[in-house]
């Protein structure tokens, strides 16, 4: 690139500059929104279920039932609601949301206990959400099999028996996400998320509002070519974005715990490819249409639906139909995901997301030539 073109490159990125001065609305939007939205998708978004509210009916009355019931509400996952004495007001309870649970003893569950046999308990749950549901339930018989292990082992230490072990044990060791926090497997695809969503949306709008003020045309007439014109669009966003990354990715560290296990260089060079394909994104539609209305709608419906739905941030790839699988293989949120959770949380290097890192790379070369060629073509015609 020879001098001329260089200054004509420094002209457009510093008027860009100074536009975003001016626009302190934008900028803020750009810069501190994804933190915030980090921030309440972070906390909103949780597969975890706690605080389920359990209403009681003791037919038994006794000892036994009062240690289960102690020790069940002694953990955050479940909140006494009340007492009942008749089953038929159990589906109030339900009915009405004030319960998600009820707990019914029969009489003899204390006599059972005392005797050596099997004491069942019935636990009615609201399926109305079936995800929260069964892990209520699973809830629920975690902490039958912890009081049955106790009463077992009071149980054969009272008769001067000695307790056989175990045939098979199972020692759990859970890598990367010791405490299996949902916010560890959210957190890293909410960033890719909302960085796509920022910078597609941000560089479809300032091209457009160069149309709609009519200095487009002022442009195509001058010595600027498309791809200096693109290129000094991307890189005051490019510089901005990235500032963005950081502030969201140092949201995470404090509000979530997130860690930080690899590299810091590579966590850079990871996000300022996969920002490059999203600012890419938004300069080929800002070729698409000529208002700014427009250009929000189309952004949001290229970012929002695939970066949620198709990255395996929530659900997961593997159980979506082949179909879907074979689209969600074109999503850049989804590889960006596969870096963010091995740098973030496993602290891998390149060799383990060397194929995602080479879409990115494809996809921005891909999306940014296409803006070109596009916005080439409509200053020639």
């Amino acid at each position: 690139m020879n001098r001329a073109r260089l200054w004509r490159l420094y002209g457009v990125i510093v008027k860009e500059f100074r536009q975003m001065r001016r626009d302190m609305i934008s900028l803020s939007v750009l810069l501190l929104v994804p933190a915030l939205l980090l921030a309440l998708y972070g906390y909103a978004l949780t597969f975890d279920v706690k605080h389920i509210r359990v209403v009681v009916l003791d037919h038994d009355k006794g000892t036994f039932s009062r240690q289960f019931t102690e020790g069940l509400f002694q953990s955050e996952y479940f909140d006494f609601a009340g007492t009942i004495d008749r089953e038929a007001e159990a589906t109030r309870w339900l009915d009405t949301g004030d319960a998600l649970a009820v707990l019914v003893f029969p009489p003899d569950f204390g006599k059972a206990l005392r005797d050596g046999r099997t004491a069942t308990a019935q636990v009615l749950i609201d399926g109305s959400n079936a995800n929260t549901a069964s892990i209520a339930l699973a809830y629920f018989t975690a902490k039958a099999r912890e009081f049955s292990a106790a009463q077992l082992q009071e149980f054969t230490l009272a008769r001067g028996i000695t307790q056989p072990a175990m045939p098979v044990v199972i020692e759990p060791r859970v890598w990367y996400n010791a405490e299996l926090k949902s916010s560890q497997l959210l957190v890293p695809g909410l960033i890719g998320y909302l960085l796509m969503l920022a910078g597609t949306v941000a560089t479809s709008l300032s091209v457009v509002r160069e149309k709609e003020r009519g200095t487009m045309e002022q442009l195509a007439v001058s010595p600027l070519g498309s791809g200096e014109f693109i290129l000094g669009k991307t890189i005051p966003y490019l510089a901005v974005s990235l500032l963005t990354s950081g502030l969201v990715i140092a949201a995470a560290m404090v509000l979530f715990e997130m860690p930080l296990r690899g590299s810091i260089p590579w966590l850079f060079v990871t996000t300022f490819v996969f920002l490059l394909g999203a600012l890419g994104l938004g300069l080929w539609v800002s070729t698409l249409v000529d208002t700014q209305q427009l250009a929000l709608q189309i952004s949001l419906i290229i970012t929002l639906l695939p970066a949620l739905l198709l990255s395996g941030m929530v659900f997961p790839i593997a159980s979506m139909p082949r179909a879907l699988q074979w689209v969600s293989a074109i999503v850049p949120p989804r590889h960006f995901l596969v870096i963010m959770r091995s740098i973030l949380l496993k602290g891998t290097g390149p060799k383990a997301w060397l194929a995602e890192l080479g879409y990115l790379t494809a996809f921005a070369v891909f999306i940014l030539g296409i803006a070109v060629v596009r916005t080439r073509r409509r200053s020639e015609a």
